[in-house]
């Protein structure tokens, strides 16, 4: 015969164990949830760690390219400055060319003075054409030119009666010098000139 408290301990019990596992659902539920939350903040701090690591490696590039750009600056202030520095000495022995010019300019003069003394001359000449040369000074061309406003300067005109030669340089009053500097080619001083106006 059975016993209806039996029949009860059993609904107990199974009731119970149902509760048990209800709770034992809701405390995995808890912690599911707890967990997800917890994973989310991680890749939340992930992705803010990323983003902070890609802004260093920008700010980075951009410093590093700022400095390597000034450096640049600084190499050619630095350069030009040496190549501003050459042309003032060189401007302070044109003079000293443009003697050595005029002391041969005169053929008759100078085929009479002393060899001894005129290979002497030549001998200091050929010293300062070597000077310049070592600084990229060359003398620029004029005669037969056409006349440009940044190598010429021009004195004066002369008639021609050659259309051809309209706006040539006839004559150079005053050597002009120029120095390569590797870049660029720098006048320090124009020629001295005189151009040739057609009057047909």
């Amino acid at each position: 015969m059975v016993n209806e408290q039996d029949i009860f301990d059993d609904e107990t019990t199974v009731f119970e164990d149902e509760h048990h596992e209800e709770h034992n659902d809701i405390e995995l539920t808890d912690e599911e949830a707890t967990e997800a939350n917890k994973l989310k903040q991680l890749r939340q701090k992930i992705a803010k760690l990323d983003e902070e690591k890609r802004q260093i490696l920008e700010d980075s590039a951009r410093e590093k390219a700022d400095f390597l750009n000034a450096r640049r600056r600084l190499e050619v202030e630095r350069s030009q400055d040496k190549v501003r520095q050459t042309m003032k000495h060189i401007e302070k022995l044109l003079p000293l060319c443009d003697s050595f010019d005029m002391a041969r300019s005169n053929k008759e003069a100078w085929e009479k003075a002393d060899e001894q003394w005129r290979k002497g001359i030549e001998g200091i000449h050929t010293q300062l054409q070597q000077i310049l040369t070592s600084y990229g000074i060359t003398e620029i061309a004029a005669d037969k030119m056409a006349f440009d406003p940044y190598k010429h300067e021009a004195i004066g005109t002369v008639p021609v009666d050659d259309k051809s030669l309209d706006g040539t340089v006839i004559a150079t009053l005053q050597k002009g010098y120029e120095m390569n500097t590797g870049e660029t080619v720098e006048v320090i001083r124009p020629a001295r000139v005189t151009t040739g106006t057609y009057e047909g």
